[in-house]
């Protein structure tokens, strides 16, 4: 999810710090500033990934194969508006889309490239949650019930993770940003 928002800035960052960037989004050919991000640093590699594909995951992570990546930033997510997530209103395919992406795809991408994050030296994961996940922060009520749930599980995926690859020297982060509007 590197395509706007926080993963956009994210790319920017370590581009600009001269970082190899990988930088993924569905749409490459629709990411009019990844593109451009790209054209001003050659460390900037634009990949095309759908994270709910496991097959489209395993040809990417067959193509880096061999290659330490050092930070692993799952930052893809999926929200759609309240009219199809608040009670009595629940759409049941978006619920089960929205948990694809959030809360398997990123298990599903830091399982395909976990052999590269541990050939690396610095060895890190972070996992791009939200406070709509907090048991703790229900003022006021998103009422998001897909959205929250997904992330509250995505937090379970890092929390796991966590305990997991403790012992391989692998950190795992799970991030809340805060309150922010990536939408364009």
């Amino acid at each position: 999810g590197a395509n706007r928002g926080i993963g956009l800035e994210f790319a920017r960052q370590y581009a600009a710090r001269g970082w190899q960037v990988i930088a993924t989004a569905r749409r490459p050919d629709e990411a009019g500033e990844l593109k451009a991000l790209r054209e001003r640093h050659p460390n900037v590699t634009l990949e095309r990934l759908d994270i709910t594909d496991g097959a489209v995951v395993s040809a990417l992570a067959a193509r880096y194969q061999g290659r330490p990546v050092d930070l692993l930033i799952n930052n893809a997510a999926l929200l759609e508006g309240p009219d199809r997530q608040l009670l009595g209103k629940v759409d049941y395919e978006l619920f089960s889309r929205t948990v694809a992406v959030n809360a398997m795809g990123p298990l599903r991408v830091t399982e395909a490239f976990l052999a590269n994050v541990a050939a690396s030296d610095r060895k890190t994961i972070v996992i791009m949650s939200s406070s709509a996940a907090s048991h703790g922060l229900l003022r006021p009520p998103i009422n998001y019930y897909p959205y929250r749930a997904s992330k509250a599980a995505l937090n379970m995926v890092g929390h796991e993770l966590a305990l997991d690859l403790k012992e391989r020297g692998i950190r795992v982060a799970v991030v809340n940003p805060g309150l922010m509007d990536t939408r364009d």
